[in-house]
């Protein structure tokens, strides 16, 4: 018989965590959005994204949506997210 502990173990890394410099602001700017296909996940990405152009003067919103809320996003949606965007979030629906 096989026996599996349900204990998660974080995995300790030695990389060293780069900061970033902020934005003073968002105008002119081009913002990634990555959603977890999740219901209404779509429906909230596309609701920010008017906001971000109507009050903050983004110019561009690259959207992506997971195939899976299990799965991670396929490397192509975060290379084209990487490269096109300035700023990118991930967000949650249901």
């Amino acid at each position: 018989m096989i026996v599996l502990s349900p204990e998660g173990k974080a995995q300790t890394s030695t990389a060293q965590i780069v900061s970033l410099p902020r934005f003073s602001d968002l105008r002119g700017k081009v913002i990634g959005l990555l959603d977890n296909s999740k219901p209404n996940a779509d429906k909230l990405a596309e609701r920010l994204a008017e906001l971000l152009k109507e009050k903050y003067g983004v110019v561009g919103v690259i959207s992506r949506r997971k195939l899976t809320a299990q799965q991670g996003a396929p490397n192509q949606y975060l290379d084209e997210l990487a490269a096109q965007a300035d700023i990118v979030l991930s967000g949650l629906g249901d």
